[in-house]
């Protein structure tokens, strides 16, 4: 009897593509034979759904049956996903990624290095400015002896005898066949019988190398490199990985940065807040002039445009916005005091009284008086 495919995988008729392999990998996980050995049931489920998959992952042949249905699949020459090695061909990266090894056919062709990670720490300055770094590693490159071919120069590797070169071996189990990565040759289709002397038949050998990085002005924390062809060494012939390099820059002691715009915090007297002044601000490509207004106030605000962080992008410069920290002073001797309280008469300031005495009075009866009727709701509640 023939099954919906949309009910075998449990996904509406609307569902995306992305929707229908995830549905696929979590049935293919449970019912694979691999993990259910002499079970019948989940043998056919397990090919149920690998079906559904195959005509709901192609476009063509979903296109037919959601038209014409099974009989349309039929008519159109499709007779079923066929056996365990065409199952396995065609859906070699959800097998490898549910079974630690992507399914293959043959292996003894070239084979692409492996990509490498490298972290390197840079200052703020150095971020926001750009700079060269040497960066020092060991990596495994493609032995020059024999090329990559594992084998000593001369002789060459033998086909496997147990998987006649395929890589992979097929069990049955049932009416159903398992492909999985030959034990012998581990996957490579070839065996190394005279090996290389300095790689040792690995077609790979470790070295130092030193590697010119050029970071560009503008990076932040979390920021990628890649450096191509400076990964492992390929073998038999096979391209080398890339190098990727992950940014960490260091934080700064008065700057802040937010993508490319700076802040920093910049504290003034008192007295140059009350009166005014000008005064020199750094930033990060020197000092720049600032004019403080008359009765400037803590956390006021200044721009200084295109004084931030280039941007990556090339476009224009971010900005600086420079905060105040008015500074009260902490030690004052008898006669600077003695010059404040005079300033204090001045202004009809009385130091000894709370400031908007009456605006707080007003704060702390209003709290009083909700005390005072929580008390009396309570107290009514207990009788």
């Amino acid at each position: 009897m023939n099954v919906d495919y949309y009910e075998i995988l449990s996904v509406s008729r609307t569902a995306s593509g992305a929707e229908i392999k995830k549905s696929y990998r979590k049935l293919a996980m449970k019912f694979h034979p691999d993990r259910n050995p002499g079970n019948k049931e989940a043998e056919e489920k397990f090919k149920s759904c690998t079906e559904a998959y195959e005509v709901l992952s192609d476009e063509k042949k979903k296109q037919i049956y959601d038209t014409y249905g099974h009989d349309g699949l039929k008519n159109s020459g499709y007779r079923g996903p066929g056996n365990a090695e065409d199952i396995f061909s065609g859906f070699g990266d959800i097998f490898g990624d549910l079974f630690g090894g992507r399914s293959q056919t043959r292996r003894n062709g070239p084979l692409p290095g492996s990509d490498l990670r490298y972290d390197v720490d840079i200052s703020f300055m150095e971020a926001v400015h750009g700079v060269s770094k040497e960066v020092k590693l060991r990596k495994r490159e493609t032995c020059h002896t024999c090329n990559g071919t594992g084998s000593r120069p001369g002789s060459k590797p033998k086909t496997c005898s147990m998987c006649n070169g395929r890589g992979q071996v097929i069990r049955s189990q049932g009416f159903f066949q398992v492909s999985t990565t030959c034990p012998q040759c581990h996957g490579e289709g070839v065996r190394i019988t005279d090996p290389c002397i300095d790689c040792n038949g690995t077609g790979l050998v470790e070295k130092a190398k030193t590697v010119s990085l050029k970071i560009p002005a503008g990076v932040d924390s979390g920021a990628r490199m890649r450096l191509s062809g400076e990964g492992e060494g390929g073998r038999r012939g096979g391209q080398s990985g890339d190098l990727y390099v992950i940014i960490h820059v260091a934080e700064h002691e008065f700057f802040k940065r937010e993508e490319e715009t700076i802040y920093c915090k910049f504290p003034v007297s008192m007295v140059k807040a009350t009166l005014g002044a000008t005064v020199d601000v750094p930033t990060i490509y020197g000092s720049k002039e600032l004019e403080i207004p008359a009765g400037s106030q803590s956390g006021e605000q200044f721009v200084f445009k295109e004084c931030g962080v280039p941007s990556l992008r090339g476009h224009r410069r971010g900005d600086m916005i420079v905060s105040l920290q008015v500074m009260t002073p902490s030690k004052l001797n008898e006669e600077q005091k003695e010059k404040l309280r005079e300033f204090a008469e001045i202004t009809n300031e009385n130091i000894k009284e709370v400031e908007n005495e009456g605006f707080f009075k007003k704060i702390f009866n209003e709290v009083l008086g909700m005390n005072k009727k929580d008390k009396e709701k309570k107290k009514e509640a207990g009788k």
